[in-house]
């Protein structure tokens, strides 16, 4: 692998776009987020997993069926009814003229998949519909739909991971034969995402240098003097009820036995 891209962001592969809508006070904490392809669609597959995934259209990517490319591809909050949020994508693509045709007219294929953030905000009835979706659509084809928004933007607005904050985030890397492979993910997880003997947040230490503002450079040293790693001080507080766990090894533990390489495999669709 050479590096990462200029921007280090899914939008370094060529004519990809993003955009995010979100709906945040008065009881909603939810949105959407778009990854638009280029004008003639893209080759699209899927990997389904979990045991309650929430989709929609990702049939049609069986390579076995007829669609072969995708003008779109959503993600949202609001559970099974955020689905909704592909109805605004898909008008505004047909309105552009791009999808598959069929007759005197085209049908965009937008597959979607969803994350649980119902309630999260405090009202009972908060989730992306279709006019929230046509506005994560136009902000992807705006003057920022190259300039990716992380954190909890779009669809990683309600979303968490154990105690904490989840979020939006992307990286591309070029691979030696000078092409770019690209990433963008809605993290919304159960389990910690603290090193529960350290009280590091997992992967920080796989961060790149100055990713995060206030981190420290490659060559610092952190209270564990690893080099690159960033303290709990950098981090924030730890969820209250857990600032002691996170600081003291549990009985038995063994050194290193949390060594922040565990990872948490979290799937798109989760109903």
């Amino acid at each position: 692998m050479d590096g990462t891209g200029p921007a280090n962001s899914i939008t370094d592969v060529p004519g990809l776009r993003v955009g995010h809508a979100q709906r945040v006070g008065e009881g909603w904490l939810t949105g959407c987020t778009v990854v638009l392809a280029p004008g003639h669609g893209a080759v699209g597959g899927v990997d389904v997993r979990g045991g309650g995934p929430g989709t929609r259209e990702t049939d049609l990517l069986d390579p076995r069926n007829l669609v072969e490319r995708v003008q779109a591809v959503l993600l949202t909050g609001g559970s099974s009814f955020g689905l909704a949020a592909a109805d605004g994508v898909m008008r505004r693509l047909a309105a552009m003229g791009r999808g598959f045709p069929v007759g005197a007219t085209v049908v965009p294929i937008v597959p979607a998949a969803v994350v649980y953030d119902l309630g999260r905000g405090g009202a009972e009835q908060a989730w992306p519909d279709a006019e929230l979706g046509a506005a994560a659509h136009d902000t992807a084809v705006g003057a920022g739909g190259t300039d990716v928004a992380q954190g909890c933007v779009g669809a990683g607005t309600g979303t968490k991971v154990g105690g904490l904050k989840g979020g939006v985030g992307t990286a591309s890397a070029v691979l030696p034969g000078g092409a770019t492979l690209g990433a963008l993910a809605v993290v919304n997880a159960a389990g910690s995402a603290v090193d529960l003997r350290t009280g590091e947040l997992l992967g920080a230490r796989h961060l790149l240098a100055d990713e995060v503002p206030g981190r420290p450079g490659p060559d610092a040293r952190d209270h564990t003097g690893r080099a690159g790693d960033r303290s709990l001080a950098d981090q924030g507080p730890v969820p209250e009820g857990r600032r002691d766990r996170a600081r003291r090894p549990g009985p038995g533990a063994r050194p290193g036995a949390h060594d922040g390489r565990r990872r948490h495999r979290v799937h798109a669709g989760d109903r």
